[in-house]
C-alpha cells in the first residue's frame, strides 16, 4: 500500500506535491532526479516536476522574460 506521508489525512494532492517540490532548495534537483524519473511515477507527471524544478512551466512570469508576451498582459 502506498501512503503519501506529506498528508495522511487528505491524502495526495497536487497542491501538496507542488509544495514538496518547490520547498526544497535548487541544489538539490540531482537528487530529486531519481525521484522524478521513477519507473513508477507516470510520464506527464516527471516532466511536469522536471518543468517545475527548472522553472520551465509557462507561467505569465516565466512567458514575459522569455518576451512571449508583454508584462502587463
Amino acid at each position: 500500500m502506498w501512503l503519501w506521508r506529506l498528508d495522511p489525512v487528505k491524502g495526495y494532492s497536487v497542491r501538496g506535491a507542488y509544495q514538496l517540490l518547490t520547498s526544497h532548495p535548487s541544489d538539490s534537483l540531482d537528487a530529486a532526479a531519481d525521484l522524478i524519473w521513477h519507473k513508477q511515477v507516470s510520464l506527464k507527471v516527471s516532466i511536469f516536476a522536471w518543468r517545475l524544478l527548472r522553472e520551465r512551466l509557462p507561467t505569465k512570469t516565466n512567458l514575459a522574460i522569455r518576451g512571449i508576451i508583454t508584462p502587463e498582459a
